[in-house]
């Protein structure tokens, strides 16, 4: 179990704040997966500032796992300090599969909408998050490539 952080995850990555409220701002991430990941592996994706309401969001990524596909990563959040962590309050995601699905993602990749608790409504973040993916079970086969977060969210 290990935790790996993009570029837009850092600390020292500036957290963009919408100004005006009702304005749609948006946070992404980019983690080039190098091995194939284990039971636990979080990847820190984005940083969203504090009273971000999300709205919508998605994951893209290669097909990161071929023949017999057993990857299962889901998306959620880190603890804040004042929210508490969930590893798939916005997918649980099962195992991930790249085969192209007629008239919704016509190629091989992989593509997630944000589900989870936006079912409700958007979701409030108090205090500066974290968004991440969480690993729950290897590769059959690979394991590696691009992962690309988008997330959508408005200060009110």
């Amino acid at each position: 179990m290990a935790t790996f952080t993009s570029a837009q995850a850092a600390a020292s990555y500036p957290v963009f704040q919408p100004e005006g409220a009702g304005h749609v701002g948006f946070a992404f991430g980019i983690y080039e997966i190098a091995a194939n990941p284990a039971d636990g592996d979080i990847y820190q994706m984005c940083r969203l500032p504090a009273n971000a309401r999300v709205i919508d969001g998605f994951v893209r990524a290669d097909d990161l796992d071929t023949g017999t596909e057993a990857l299962d990563i889901d998306i959620g959040w880190a603890a804040n300090g004042v929210d508490a962590a969930d590893p798939d309050g916005f997918g649980n995601l099962g195992v991930w599969t790249g085969d192209a699905v007629t008239d919704i993602k016509p190629e091989t990749l992989i593509y997630y909408p944000f589900n989870g608790v936006l079912k409700d409504g958007p979701k409030l973040f108090s205090a500066e998050t974290i968004i991440q993916l969480e690993a729950n079970a290897a590769a059959g086969t690979g394991g590696t490539g691009t992962v690309y977060v988008g997330v959508y969210y408005i200060i009110d």
